[in-house]
């Protein structure tokens, strides 16, 4: 496994002294922000792991493999992590507005993976807006994008 995430890295985020520097990456942020959506009411559920893995994957071109590696680290991060400032500084530096727009838009498709977005969840959501500095009527725009995204893949045949 940690060879893996190694792997992963050197790949994709460059030798091991440049990742050392800058632990968290732009995607390393992203997707443990996704994970803690996941974690936040307590029950995992496998629809859920999946919104996280589909968002990982478009949104930053991986495979499958490449973008369960990075969850996993993502995973780690968000374990060890004491707050979500070490994640959203990384955003708010590196991505523009509809960027951060569309972060808060892949934490509501996952937050709906199930069919419903606890206040746990909702409420994660809205404090992760205010740290990127995305607009209420941004956030209620991203929501209902993603609850309509949500209802299309419950109706779509695959899913």
């Amino acid at each position: 496994m940690l060879a893996d995430i190694r792997k992963f890295l050197d790949k994709y985020l460059g030798p091991a002294d440049a990742v050392a520097s800058n632990r968290h990456t732009i995607e390393v942020a992203t997707a443990a922000l996704l994970v803690e959506i996941v974690r936040m009411d307590g029950d995992v559920q496998p629809m859920e792991r999946e919104a996280v893995l589909r968002a990982v994957r478009d949104k930053f071109h991986l495979t499958d493999l490449e973008a369960r590696t990075l969850i996993d680290l993502a995973e780690q991060e968000a374990r060890d992590a004491t707050d979500y400032y070490q994640f959203t500084s990384i955003i708010n530096r590196r991505f523009s507005q509809p960027q951060k727009i569309r972060v808060i838009e892949l934490l509501w498709e996952v937050a709906y993976a199930d069919q419903v977005a606890n206040p746990y969840e909702e409420h994660l959501i809205r404090k992760l807006a205010d740290l990127l500095y995305v607009d209420h009527r941004d956030y209620i725009t991203a929501k209902l994008r993603a609850r309509n995204t949500g209802l299309q893949h419950k109706q779509s045949p695959q899913g």
